[in-house]
């Protein structure tokens, strides 16, 4: 492919720092070999992945849009989008004039795989393969520790190895989980987080073996597609229900690719119940949306779209200004545009703290 990128026009609106906290780069089996042993390259190439999920012969992303991506976006050098450093840094990192990147790779990454010793495995080739090939090559980029978050011995071992490393910008997990988040079995992998001063980026998906909704697999992809805002609600009812955060007060979770119009509602009805069963929880000693606005951060992308602009304002203002990241989810087909995703009516100071002041504040980029 021979694609010519012409620069869009700049704006005052668009001449602003960019921190992108949700880049997705995509590995081969064969970028990773470097770093995994000859048992698990060769279990690989006998038995490959078994992620626990219900697409067993089919695909997980609508053909149409393969490997969930912009049709743009597969490098003309070969392999799949966001594969290339080059043509990323050329489509993406200098076409937009981004500041600083957040990589999140999801696959192939050991998260959920049926085998945990090849998820252990899969997790510290990853983080490896994202230093080597990426951060070190790209200054501009940071890289995330990713975790076989179903092995907390394991993961709490990969967040230790990758503590006081700058090239890390939090600990990755995955949205659906074998367990509700908050269960006491993921407690170290939040504890080593704190304990190794870095946030705890949730991205959504993931490979629990369980369907995402309350009766059964879906039929169609909107369906799943639609099931990562209420996946997200389960985990935050758990983890502040649990008393996560009163046992991990330092905690800091940034919840990435769930939209977010949907928040102020959770919070409303999580304190309403919470006044009338507080005796079941006494573990829980304030109302949780102070725990909602305290620990979470949001990421724009999907951003909610309305007929009212103002109402998505308010939402916004509810969950706070300072808890906004923006995020492109480059180079998926749903990639938000930087000049174009944020609503034009927020003043130049809101514009400038979600496009990068919130983010720098949050994983203390210099």
């Amino acid at each position: 492919m021979n694609m010519e990128l012409k620069q869009p026009l700049r704006t005052p609106k668009t001449k602003l720092a960019i921190v992108d906290c949700d880049i997705h780069p995509r590995a081969m089996l064969e970028d990773v070999r470097p770093y995994l042993t000859n048992h698990w390259w060769n279990y690989l190439q006998t038995y490959g992945l078994r992620p626990r999920h219900g697409h067993v012969k089919g695909y997980p992303f609508p053909k149409p849009t393969p490997l969930a991506s912009r049709r743009d976006s597969w490098p003309p050098t070969g392999g799949p989008p966001a594969s290339d450093l080059d043509f990323t840094r050329q489509q993406h990192l200098d076409f937009y004039g981004i500041e600083t990147g957040i990589l999140n790779p999801l696959q192939p990454s050991g998260q959920g795989d049926q085998n945990p010793e090849l998820s252990v495995a899969l997790a510290f080739a990853i983080n490896e393969w994202q230093v080597a090939d990426w951060v070190r090559r790209e200054p501009r980029l940071k890289a995330s520790v990713v975790v076989p978050y179903e092995d907390a011995a394991a993961s709490v071992t990969e967040i230790r190895r990758r503590a006081g490393n700058r090239d890390f910008a939090h600990v990755l997990l995955l949205s659906r989980t074998s367990e509700a988040l908050g269960r006491r079995r993921y407690w170290p992998i939040y504890e080593a987080a704190v304990e190794a001063g870095l946030p705890v980026g949730i991205h959504v998906f993931g490979y629990s073996g369980w369907a995402m909704t309350g009766t059964g697999w879906p039929s169609f992809y909107l369906e799943e597609g639609i099931e990562n805002a209420t996946t997200t609600q389960q985990l935050i009812t758990s983890m502040i229900m649990e008393g996560v955060f009163e046992r991990y007060p330092e905690l800091k979770i940034v919840l990435i690719e769930t939209g977010f119009a949907w928040l102020p509602a959770l919070g409303w009805r999580l304190d309403k119940h919470w006044e009338r069963m507080r005796d079941e929880v006494p573990h829980v000693k304030r109302p949780p949306s102070e725990y909602l606005r305290e620990h979470f951060w949001v990421s724009t992308q999907p951003m909610e779209e309305t007929d009212r602009p103002d109402e998505l304002i308010d939402v916004m203002e509810w969950i706070g200004f300072d808890r906004l990241l923006f995020a492109s989810d480059y180079p998926h087909w749903d990639f938000d545009d930087p000049f174009l995703s944020l609503p034009p009516s927020l003043s130049d100071a809101r514009r400038r703290a979600i496009y990068a002041d919130n983010a720098r504040a949050l994983y203390r980029l210099a």
